[in-house]
């Protein structure tokens, strides 16, 4: 009987892609014991290893996702998670920095940290962040539930002034001008980079 296989999986970061990579194994007879953004733990007793690999490789670069190998990529994948999973529940609430927590979190010295992610992703784990906010506040706007005072308050800016800004440099269009228009273009947060 084989023991249970352990994959970090690259840019696996957000919920439909679980779905999808739970249904494709399953249909390959591979249980998924575990499995979260970016790591999968799956067994198959009728299946040698060399098997299992084959076939949720297979089934990952179908979807468009490839198995981590490196540690380093590894760190880098699990410092997209922690971030992405600080925009789940709003209000977004930072009690401490970002860079304190994923320091903490990933047992680290930030400016490795900051440093491999630069490397690795050609941008810094700030501008990733703002990114996945802005994609948050798309979201808000699109659900027309909220003001843009509440979409700065829910995400933790001190201002709504400092959000509109932000919202503008990174899509390159006033939060006004994208609520107004009918062709709102949404990013998967496996997309952004």
């Amino acid at each position: 009987m084989t023991q249970p296989k352990e994959f970090w999986v690259k840019n696996m970061v957000c919920s439909r892609c679980l779905k999808v990579i739970k249904q494709e194994l399953r249909e390959l007879g591979i249980t998924v014991l575990s499995l979260e953004l970016g790591k999968l733990l799956v067994e198959a007793p009728e299946l040698s290893d060399a098997q299992i690999n084959q076939d949720v490789t297979k089934v990952l670069h179908a979807n468009d996702f490839e198995i981590v190998k490196s540690e380093e990529d590894m760190l880098v994948e699990r410092i997209k998670i922690i971030l992405i999973e600080q925009l789940v529940e709003l209000p977004l609430t930072l009690k401490v920095k970002t860079s304190e927590h994923l320091s903490s979190t990933l047992h680290r010295d930030y400016k490795a940290l900051s440093k491999l992610f630069s490397s690795k992703e050609k941008t810094t784990i700030e501008k990733y962040f703002i990114r996945l906010k802005i994609e948050k506040v798309k979201e808000l706007i699109q659900l027309k539930q909220h003001s843009f005072s509440d979409i700065g308050y829910l995400l933790d800016y001190s201002s709504v002034n400092h959000l509109s800004r932000q919202f503008k440099d990174v899509i390159g269009m006033s939060m006004t001008d994208y609520k107004n228009t009918e062709n709102w273009k949404r990013n998967y947060y496996d997309e952004i980079i």
